[in-house]
């Protein structure tokens, strides 16, 4: 595996250990796609057996964790930020959530560890980033394959119908099919679609274009609003950063609105819920469900802008009703504000969370962390645009995208997708040669 130093001299015990440890973080990051799609708890075993993996190769080899590149120092000190403004100290401000609050701290860790090791140890080679790559781009069509399914047959291989808003629910029995997809959209389609464009025929060309409007149409027929538009913001910036991806995302834009202003007749429940219900929503967000979210948020970080509440602090306080007050500058009142019956397990941004968490100062570290990882999954893009990298850069934008609802922080199978793609657009940036250690 590399990354090891050769004249470090092993005995052979140790090295049938590191051997074994290899081969079990690898293995647990290829399985952990099946179980991000199905079984929750063995997700969270996979991502522990990559971590512990990790740190009996470190152990073996003597070696300790690099804080380089910079991403790795910005998630240690909001990671720190969390744990602190966690401690059940209530003299100090600190910890109001108490001893849950600062175990979810604690455990926070092990996702920032998990894309460290993909990105030191277990992707280093090329043929578990392949691997990695061809697993993504199967669950990217099965996700696909079983929403045409339903869509074309009123229920998938489970039985299940479309869900109650008339979301297609892809593979699940719940409509979660649209967040995972358009986070693997990208990766898995650039690669093919690309080598598909590069080829001198033009049936190869026009399989790429087509392959392009397939990926887009999909997420429109799924029916859940903001994969939707975030599935737009990347065609856009892919298409800035790789220029043979130009022409197939114009075919794709054509073929998505074609299909979208088709819906009323093809499809009523989606033309219902990505136009009629998006419309209403817009035109008065700050008193629907997720501007309501959004405003107790501010309210609640206003009222503790230093420390915050704690780790999951916005489930815990957000009930209480001295946050029950809208923002007058905004024309928002007490009663368009809501009450207790508002509230979420998260206010759905990340962002936010992050405010509510830790105070302005963990709003702070975590914009700067999100930044620190784009800034290293991009380097490079514009002057050499690798499809595969520009894929998995995409696939960290848009789920650090700000304005974007968003599941909770460490929160799976969102998280553990963002994470794994993250790694691996990590070990893809760390093998260029002109990506620094």
């Amino acid at each position: 595996m590399a990354g090891e130093d050769p004249a470090l001299a092993l005995s052979p015990l140790r090295t049938r250990l590191l051997e074994l440890s290899d081969r079990v973080g690898l293995a647990a990051t290829l399985a952990l796609p099946l179980f991000l799609l199905y079984g929750r708890a063995l997700a969270e075993v996979m991502i522990g057996l990559v971590d512990a993996s990790f740190l009996v190769s470190c152990l073996l080899l003597r070696t300790g964790i690099s804080l380089q590149p910079v991403w790795r120092r910005a998630a240690l000190l909001w990671w720190g930020w969390e744990i602190l403004c966690a401690l059940p100290l209530p003299p100090l401000g600190l910890g109001p959530g108490g001893l849950p609050s600062l175990l979810q701290a604690l455990a926070l860790g092990r996702f920032l560890l998990f894309a460290l090791a993909l990105e030191e140890r277990v992707l280093a080679g090329p043929f578990a980033r392949r691997a990695l790559q061809t697993v993504l781009a199967a669950a990217a069509a099965f996700i696909a394959l079983a929403s045409w399914e339903q869509y074309l047959t009123g229920r998938n291989f489970l039985g299940a119908p479309r869900a109650g808003d008339g979301a297609l629910t892809g593979p699940f029995i719940k409509p979660r099919a649209g967040a995972p997809f358009v986070r693997l959209l990208f990766p898995a389609m650039l690669p093919p679609v690309v080598a598909l464009l590069n080829r001198p025929a033009w049936p190869a060309r026009l399989a790429g274009a087509a392959l392009a409007a397939f990926g887009l149409v999909t997420v429109v027929l799924i029916g859940q609003r903001m994969p939707a538009l975030l599935a737009g913001l990347g065609l856009l910036v892919g298409a800035w950063l790789l220029p043979q991806w130009r022409k197939p995302a114009l075919v794709a834009v054509l073929a998505a609105a074609l299909v979208l202003a088709a819906t009323p007749v093809i499809s009523p429940p989606t033309a219902a819920k990505l136009l009629a219900r998006f419309g209403e929503q817009m035109a008065h967000f700050a008193t629907s469900a997720y501007g309501q979210l959004y405003i107790r948020a501010l309210r609640m970080t206003l009222a503790h802008p230093l420390f915050g509440f704690g780790f999951d602090g916005f489930r815990r306080f957000c009930p209480a009703p001295q946050f029950w007050h809208g923002l007058p500058l905004l024309g928002i009142t007490d009663q368009a504000a809501g009450g207790a019956e508002i509230c979420n397990l998260h206010p759905h941004n990340y962002y936010l969370q992050a405010a509510t968490d830790g105070g302005l100062p963990g709003l702070f570290l975590f914009a700067a962390l999100a930044a620190a990882w784009l800034a290293r999954l991009g380097r490079g893009l514009r002057s050499a645009p690798e499809p595969l990298r520009v894929g998995l850069f995409l696939a960290a934008l848009l789920h650090l995208w700000p304005l974007a609802s968003t599941s909770g922080l460490a929160a799976l199978p969102d998280d553990g997708w963002f994470y794994l793609l993250l790694g691996f657009g990590l070990a893809e940036a760390r093998a260029r040669p002109s990506a620094p250690p």
